[in-house]
This record gives structure tokens, C-alpha cells and sequence, in this order.
């Protein structure tokens, strides 16, 4: 089967290995140009370029599909097929028709649920009890397309860090795609209309949405530190120093009594949580500005003094 493979991040990894594992390799590989990395922003390549270099594929890193001379590059590779994860860019019309049988795309949610660019990061803000792949033949639209198949994720552990539910998720990709073509080339699967009204959206996470907001719920505050670490992290100020929480959970506690203060500092089983909105978060692992991550106990040891302190 000839294909050309359009990806850039970590999260296409295990779907080109769980491709490559079937006798399936690309006959080209399409990734987003070399961008700079770093305290020196020096150009690092993405992990799919890598890969593809590794496998001895052909790569190239248009800056703009609509380019004629990428196009007719993409025309005369003559694929029958276009594969998608993770590329993080619009595909146009004129590329996605180009193959016989059409572009297909692995989305890490349960479409039409979380269209566009951060689907994991958004079920776990949402607090969302399951989630999932989907196979979907692309259009123009974003993550529009009639479905080819879906599946949950089994076993799906609540309480997930970002980086972990993406990598079960990316496993599942694999096996869900590496399952699903010889059925489509087959003419087995006949693509099911998504219920647009049905249709949710991802936001656009910015470094400013790691700033954590003591008011709000403990639940809301926990979530979004498993959701935006490691990037663009969770954190809070401590004597005018960015200090990142990296772990947390929400402890059982009884009425705190008082005038209690949100963001106020206290200690909790010889380590130290944080008030919020309705009870406290307790802080597994964090880490100082300009210092190494530790975790709360050892933290506390070298400074006492955050007891008491008000996060802000």
C-alpha cells in the first residue's frame, strides 16, 4: 500500500510504529519545518522527522502546502493513500483529494466531541469520565470528516496525567488504524456521518492558563495541573518567584475553619497543601523558580517558611 504520511509530534510515534510493525512504511513522510528549541533556539527537528530519517524515508517540511512545487512533489509520489496524526496544520482541499482513497485522519478524542488541536488536554479539564480514538476520512473542514471507525479507551485511569493519556491514546491510535485499513482498502467500512450538532471545540491553551487561580474549586485546580503540565505548566507566585505545582491531588478534609485565605499555605501530612474555593489542594511535587523540582516534604525542609505564606 502506498501512502505518504502527514505528522510532526511525539503523539504519531507508536501510529507509524504500530504501521511499521504491519510491513506498512510511508513512501514519503510530510513534517513542519525545524523550529528553534531552547535557551540557544537552535532548530530542532520534530520526533516524526526523526523517525523517518531513522527508517530511511524521504521527508519534507513545507511552510506552505499550497506551494506548486510542494503539490506536484506530493502529486508525483503517486500514494493511493494520505495518513494524518498529529501534523499541526490545516491540510488543504487540493492535497486531502489527491489520493484514491482518500486522506485519513487519527484524532485522540470521540468525534464529534473536542474538534481541532488539543482534544487531551480538554477532556481532562472537562473532568471527562472516558474518552477515546477516532478514524476519520478528512475534508476541508476541521475534523469534520464522516467516521471510519472509533474506539475507548479501556481501563481509563481518572486521575491521568497529561502526558500519560496521550500516550495510551497514541498506542491506541496505532492498533485502531493499523486494524482498520486493510478493511477500508478492502471497501469493507462505509464512513459514518458525524451528528454535527453534536459538535464540540477545543481552546487554544496559552502559557497564561498555567496561572493558577486559588478561588476557584479544588477539583477545577487539580485537573488542569494533570491537564497543563508539561507545558505550559501550573504555577503560582511565592515572594514575587514563579513557584510551578507539578503534582497535586485533593486530599478528604474536614471543614478548615477560620478565615482561611485562598492560596494560603499549611501543612498536611509532613508536606504541604494550598486553600482554594472549597477545601485545599494538596502539592505532591513542585518546583521553585531558578531551582530543581522536588517533592513537598523536601521542599518544606528548606523552606519552613512558606507556611502561612498566600500564594498568588
Amino acid at each position: 500500500m502506498d501512502f505518504i504520511f502527514f505528522g510532526t509530534s511525539e503523539f504519531a510515534i507508536p501510529i507509524l510504529d504500530a504501521l511499521k510493525n504491519k510491513g506498512r512504511l510511508p513512501k514519503l513522510v510530510v513534517a513542519t519545518p525545524d523550529r528553534p528549541a531552547g535557551r540557544e533556539l537552535k532548530l530542532k527537528s520534530s520526533p516524526v522527522k526523526m523517525w523517518a530519517e531513522k527508517n530511511g524515508i524521504p521527508v519534507i517540511q513545507p511552510e506552505n502546502l499550497k506551494n506548486p512545487d510542494t503539490l506536484q512533489k506530493l502529486t508525483d509520489t503517486k500514494c493511493r493513500l494520505v495518513l494524518v496524526a498529529a501534523y499541526g496544520k490545516i491540510i488543504p482541499k487540493e492535497v486531502l483529494d489527491l489520493p484514491e482513497k482518500g486522506s485519513l485522519n487519527v484524532h485522540p478524542s470521540l468525534l464529534p466531541r473536542y474538534r481541532g488541536a488539543d482534544p487531551i488536554r480538554s477532556a481532562i479539564l472537562a473532568g471527562d469520565k472516558k474518552t477515546g480514538v477516532t478514524v476519520m476520512l478528512m475534508d476541508e473542514k476541521m475534523d469534520h470528516g464522516p467516521i471510519l471507525t472509533q474506539k475507548e479507551l479501556e481501563h481509563l485511569i481518572f486521575n491521568a496525567q497529561y502526558s500519560i493519556l496521550k500516550s495510551e491514546l497514541a498506542e491506541l491510535g496505532g492498533k485502531l488504524l493499523a486494524e482498520t485499513l486493510p478493511k477500508w482498502l478492502a471497501g469493507e467500512i462505509k464512513p459514518k456521518e458525524q451528528d454535527h450538532s453534536k459538535a464540540t471545540y477545543t481552546k487554544k491553551i496559552t502559557k497564561e492558563d498555567g496561572h493558577i487561580n486559588w478561588s476557584e474549586s479544588a477539583e477545577i485546580i487539580e485537573r488542569k495541573i494533570r491537564a497543563l503540565n508539561p507545558w505550559p505548566g501550573t504555577y503560582s507566585f511565592w515572594n514575587d518567584k514563579r513557584i510551578k505545582i507539578l503534582e497535586a491531588e485533593t486530599p478528604k478534609m474536614s471543614c478548615l475553619g477560620g478565615s482561611i485565605k485562598y492560596g494560603e499555605v499549611f501543612k498536611k501530612d509532613s508536606g504541604v497543601a494550598v486553600t482554594c474555593k472549597n477545601g485545599a489542594i494538596l502539592v505532591k511535587k513542585l518546583q521553585l523558580e531558578g531551582k530543581k523540582s522536588q517533592d513537598a516534604k523536601n521542599f518544606l525542609n528548606g523552606h519552613p517558611d512558606i507556611i502561612g505564606a498566600i500564594l498568588n
